[in-house]
């Protein structure tokens, strides 16, 4: 097998856990009970180094990445003013 083809199987399955991760992340800032929420931002964060450590994605588009979920869990976690 060539090594291109290796990588690139390698990349989709790295893409596709950081898809499912982010997809609990934001199920979890939805929900106004947050529990859990903290931990599954932590392991986000954490995959997306890993994947910037293999090559998968530039180091630019985690940042970015891990802002954007940053602030929709700042946002969830403040009190809703009525």
């Amino acid at each position: 097998m060539r090594t291109d083809e290796e990588s690139r199987k390698r990349n989709v399955a790295v893409k596709t856990a950081l898809k499912h991760i982010r997809r609990d992340v934001l199920a979890l800032t939805e929900t106004p009970a947050q529990e859990g929420a903290d931990a599954a931002f932590r392991s986000y964060c954490s995959a997306l180094d890993r994947a910037v450590n293999t090559g998968t994605i530039k180091k630019e588009n985690a940042i970015r990445r891990k802002a954007r979920a940053a602030a929709r869990l700042k946002k969830a976690s403040l009190p809703v003013k009525a």
